[in-house]
């Protein structure tokens, strides 16, 4: 199991759009609009690199006035 964050810059004023479709997307558990350098923090969760290969280059990228990522892959994690 993979589990991330995407930290996405977006295009001033379409925030919400965008997170509004992130939302829609098969492996994203949580997305949320944050202040600072990044303006969203995507949690994810995908069964192989590949599909979060997919995620961030095929789909999250894709999306009209993503402008940067960042992804941020966990290798532990405690309760």
């Amino acid at each position: 199991m993979i589990l991330a964050y995407v930290l996405a810059k977006v295009e001033a004023g379409k925030d919400r759009e965008v997170l509004k479709s992130i939302k829609t997307i098969s492996g994203v558990k949580k997305a949320r609009a944050t202040y600072g350098t990044y303006d969203l923090v995507v949690e994810v969760s995908f069964d192989s690199i590949e599909e979060l290969d997919e995620f961030v280059f095929d789909r999250l990228r894709k999306i009209p006035h993503v402008k940067e990522t960042v992804t941020v892959i966990c290798s532990e994690t405690m309760s």
